[in-house]
Parts: structure tokens; sequence; C-alpha cells
């Protein structure tokens, strides 16, 4: 196996059964969720994930069908969507109890998988990290995308004024839909210079930045004292190797502490990979949450397809493209 082209390095391949550990939990999958992280994985990008060959996948939905050792027998039957650490793209797959969340027989699929990854980094970023404010200028990078759409959601929940970068008229007309105040199509022109337009003179209480490299910089530029940039991907980084990295934090640019306590701005990182790992509970907290707000109509996941496994390849490169709006889900 090797990394590359997902139509040319990915298999369905027949694996033992996974046997639920101490405090997990076995699901017979309805499907999963493709995630960003994903696409970059497979390119051999994302430096989290297991070496090849292995199991993608953060996420799915589905039926407990066995537990193990401490873990609740009363997950068993119950439908849910679970949390995976690796091993999501599999027809049985184990997650941590805490990882799950029991969701209704109704709730589709698609709705369901964008609760789990995208649904718990976007409470857990502006919810937890960095709580929003009444009456605060948001920037929210990639809006349209599945983290991006909730991120707005959130913001506009809690009565900020939105600005909003995507691609292209038909995601911006999306935004507008949802009630976004100002949208910003980044393939009609320089989006820092209508940005700054549409600030009007103001700056940033808070950005959301999945594209990293050179708009982190431009981004620090435009946050006012007790500003908060929340980068949470790095959509921006393009080759592999050694020098890929060397040029995706080149162009982020050095960040001297000293500067960012003098101005009272703050730089905060998310990994939920890194939460669940060291922090299940919060972890489990976030993904109560977003189930519990998707009832609630706070949150309102955009499923943008569903795809039959077998065309897993092509749903992976149709979200590296950057074409999909929300969840990209894969059914089994």
């Amino acid at each position: 196996m090797a990394h590359g082209d997902p139509r040319r390095v990915l298999r369905l391949n027949e694996r033992p059964e996974p046997v639920p550990g101490a405090g997990e939990v076995l699901l017979d999958s309805e499907g999963f969720g493709l995630n960003y992280a994903d696409t970059m994985a497979v390119r051999g990008l994302y430096r989290d994930a297991p070496s090849v060959p292995c199991v993608l996948g953060y996420e799915t939905v589905g039926r407990v069908i066995a537990v193990g050792a401490g873990a609740d027998p009363a997950f068993l039957g119950q439908r849910v969507v679970a949390i995976t650490r690796f091993g999501g793209y599999a027809q049985r797959a184990v997650a941590d109890q805490r990882a799950c969340a029991v969701i209704s027989s109704d709730m589709p699929l698609g709705v369901a998988l964008a609760l789990a990854t995208q649904g718990c980094t976007a409470w857990y970023a502006a919810r937890v990290l960095c709580p929003l404010r009444k009456g605060e200028r948001v920037l929210v990078h990639s809006a349209a995308g599945g983290v991006g759409r909730m991120l707005v959601q959130l913001a506009l929940d809690q009565g900020c004024e939105v600005y909003a970068i995507a691609g292209g008229p038909e995601k911006c007309a999306h935004l507008a839909a949802m009630g976004v105040q100002h949208v910003i199509d980044r393939k009609a022109g320089d989006p820092y210079a209508a940005l700054r337009t549409a600030l009007g003179g103001h700056k940033l209480d808070a950005s959301f930045n999945a594209v990293g490299g050179s708009t982190f910089k431009k981004d620090m530029k435009l946050l006012a004292h007790g500003g908060r940039l929340v980068l949470y991907g790095g959509a921006q980084r393009g080759e592999s190797g050694l020098f890929g990295t060397l040029g995706f934090v080149w162009r982020m640019g050095l960040v001297v502490p000293v500067f960012l306590m003098m101005g009272s701005r703050s730089l905060l990182g998310v990994n939920m990979l890194r939460i669940g790992e060291s922090r299940a509970d919060l972890l489990a907290e976030c993904l109560k949450a977003t189930v519990e707000a998707c009832r609630e109509g706070v949150l309102r996941p955009h499923v943008h397809g569903e795809y039959p496994a077998a065309e897993l390849p092509s749903a992976l490169q149709e979200l590296a493209s950057g074409r999909t709006m929300g969840k990209v889900a894969v059914r089994w």
C-alpha cells in the first residue's frame, strides 16, 4: 500500500472482526463520514494517521452489537453516532463508549455523522475553547464546509456579526440564505480586501481558520485587542514531505509570544484527536452537546451527499476538490 490518488491506493478488503476492549463498544455500521483530514491522510500529509496499510475514518453510525469489559450494557441494541480514532471505514467498528451518543432511529445518516468530528470540532472551538459573545465580529474561513457551517450557526446563535469566506457563488448564496451578514467569495478577488471593506475600519474579535499558511498572518493583523485566532486545519498545505512542511510553516511566519501578550491577543489550536486521547470526558461532553443542539435546531447540518461504499475514492476526490458543502457520507 502507498499514499496518493484515492482511486489508486484505496482497496476494499476483508479483515478480522474487531473485538471491543475495556470500555469500548462494537458497532454494526450503517455508514461513515468523510473529513478533510482523511483526504490529507490518503495523500500522506496527516502525521497522526497510522502507517499504511490501515483503516481510516473518524466516525460511524450504527447499532451496538457488543460491549467490552466495563462498558455500559445499556448501549446494546442502541443506535449511536460514534467517534473513532481511525478504523471508521468498516462495517464493524469499535469506539470508546464515551465517544458515543445515542440518536433516534429516524435521524438521517449524513446528519448524524456531521455531528461527530465536524460538530465536535465546531462546538469545542466556539463554545469551550473560544466562547463567543453577542455582538462580536467573527470571521469563519471555509464557511460552507462541514465545520465552517456549524461555526457559522453557533456564531449566529450567539448574536455575532459573521464574516464568512467561501469559494464560488453557490456557496456564498447558501451562506447568505443562512443569515450571514457578510459573505465573501474568495474566487471573486482578494478576500482580504473585501473583508477590510466589510469591517469598515473595525477589527475582528475572533477568527476560525482551517486554512493556515499565508492566511494566518493576515488574520493576526486584523485581530482586535482581546481577539482570538482559532486554528483548526491546514488546507493551504500543498506538497508532502519535508519541503512541503517547511513551505507551509514559512508562509505562516513567526509568532513572538510577548507580542501576543502586549496586544492582548490569543492564538488557539484545535486537534480533536488529542482531546479524545487526553480528555475523553470533554469529547463526550461535546458530542452529546452537538446531538442536543441538533435536536433543538441550533445546529442544522447540511449533507452534500451519501455515496455507496464502492464509490469511496470518488467521494474523497470530491471532498478534496473543495466543491462540497457540508457533510459527505458513505453508506454500506
